[in-house]
């Protein structure tokens, strides 16, 4: 009996989806460009299952099953490139080559593309929930060439997490989309992260509070509204302690790594003219960790003048719970006004109700308030940013009084609060009516000539001023971002 799916690239999370295939009666056949890696798989975790090993290319593809789906798990980027030539003399027409890495949409678009015109189906799906969810439930948003759905639809349906019985996986779009979408998660998933750094820093050095006051206060905050998988790890990490037994936290070194989906998501926010400050504040504040020998040295060169906290803590630890809350809440409000964005650019039908209900399990950013978005857009698909759903609305005037002193607590004791304050400008920013951009306008129209329209006349019309009586008439090229 043949096999219903080969996979390629048997690190970590390709060996758990491997085992999470198994498990739910599909059987899988594997290859590794390094041989020796499916023998090890095969007498460690695969053993006992019905998992067939292959040593080439062309023995994976004779052991699967018509059509034969071909599922990538490599690094992004020229890998999957060469794979995806190496594949093609030994596929048939109909056949489906799957990449289940955090390749970059464009490139999606592209190969889905290349291989259509080859008679071949390609699928971009993005895997979210790190090596266990592979392993037990991840969230799947598979893209590309949808004429594969049917195809691929029942194992990875089977295999992703569900949530009151439905799956977290269900079809994103054509092209690029699924990955396109799982960009956007990662993003969301850096500001979140670095949302959560802010509130310890806060706790920690803002208010004194030891490791395990402030495990207690995580534990507290993962039973109401912040719910979520980021906050139950973050307690688990803050309880976790060293052989010495003093926790592990307080050893690790403060630079954080990345692998470029927060860059990517920053860098199209840009391309789409979509302000999309937490995440890309984010980005930067991992940027500025990992200059550690720098801060160090500045650290001596430019000392705070230290302060500390006078008031009532626990007010105060309200208040960081209510700031971070509300800056989750603008997160993935930039986040979904991003996608949103990209469906008109990029002719994208998404569906963002169902989006949230593929986050809602397996991944990484897996919370409660997700069931909350899903009915923002359940409400109105057309819904222009998520601050504008009632639910939201109601949220963030509540949490409004409490976000402020913390990023205030922050600024008098010289704590960085990037993503808080960025969170919290935009905030402002998006319900003012009046921003100071005709200031800016006319600036540009001064020294460039690039004109300025007038809230006296109708929108789409251009105006030029002779600023200093030396100038010409003649406006520059006028064009909006």
């Amino acid at each position: 009996m043949k096999a219903d799916i080969g996979l390629i690239g048997l690190a970590v999370m390709g060996q758990n989806l491997v085992l999470n295939m198994n498990d739910h009666g599909f059987k899988v056949a594997v290859y590794n460009r390094t041989t020796s890696k499916v023998d090890e798989f095969l007498e460690g975790p695969a053993q006992g299952t019905q998992v067939i090993g292959t040593r080439s290319l062309a023995e994976l593809v004779e052991s699967l099953a018509s059509p034969r789906k071909v599922m990538l798990m490599v690094k992004a980027g020229s890998v999957v490139d060469q794979y995806i030539e190496d594949l093609l003399p030994l596929l048939a027409p109909g056949d489906i080559i799957i990449d289940g890495g955090n390749s970059l949409f464009t490139d999606t678009n592209r190969r889905t593309q290349y291989l259509a015109d080859k008679g071949l189906l390609y699928v971009g799906t993005g895997v979210s929930g790190g090596e266990e969810g592979a392993r037990h439930g991840p969230s799947i948003m598979p893209g590309g060439n949808k004429a594969a759905w049917a195809a691929v639809k029942p194992i990875f349906q089977a295999i992703s997490a569900h949530v009151d019985n439905e799956p977290c996986c269900e079809w994103v779009g054509d092209n690029g989309a699924g990955h396109y979408v799982k960009m956007v998660h990662n993003g969301i998933e850096y500001g979140d992260m670095q949302l959560i750094c802010e509130a310890y820093q806060l706790l920690s050095e803002g208010l004194g509070l030891s490791t395990d006051e402030m495990q207690a206060i995580f534990a507290d905050w993962n039973r109401g509204e912040l719910s979520s998988y980021l906050i139950e790890i973050t307690a688990n990490i803050l309880a976790y302690k060293d052989e010495n037994g003093e926790p592990l936290l307080d050893k690790i070194l403060d630079t954080a790594g990345q692998k470029g989906t927060g860059k990517w998501t920053g860098i199209n926010a840009l391309d789409l003219g979509i302000p999309l400050t937490l995440i890309g504040e984010s980005v930067f504040a991992r940027c500025l960790s990992a200059q550690k020998d720098e801060r160090v040295r500045a650290a001596k060169i430019l000392p705070k003048q230290r302060k500390s906290f006078s008031g009532d803590r626990q007010a105060m630890v309200q208040a960081i719970r209510q700031a971070l809350y509300a800056s989750k809440i603008i997160s993935y409000a930039q986040g979904f006004r991003l996608m949103r964005e990209a469906a008109h650019e990029y002719k994208l039908a998404l569906n963002y109700g169902d989006i949230a209900l593929m986050w809602r399990g397996g991944c990484i950013i897996r919370s409660q308030f997700l069931n909350n978005i899903k009915q923002a857009y359940q409400r109105n698909p057309e819904l222009e940013n998520l601050l504008l759903a009632d639910f939201f609305v109601d949220a963030m005037q509540q949490a409004e009084a409490g976000w402020r002193q913390a990023v205030v607590m922050g600024i008098e004791l010289g704590i960085p609060t990037p993503a808080f304050s960025s969170a919290l400008a935009y905030y402002d920013g998006y319900r003012t009516e009046r921003l100071p951009a005709n200031l800016l306008q006319a600036q540009r129209d001064y020294f460039g000539a690039h004109s300025y329209e007038r809230i006296d006349r109708p929108r789409g019309e251009f105006f030029h001023t002779d600023w200093t009586g030396r100038g010409g008439k003649t406006a520059s090229t006028t064009y909006t971002a």
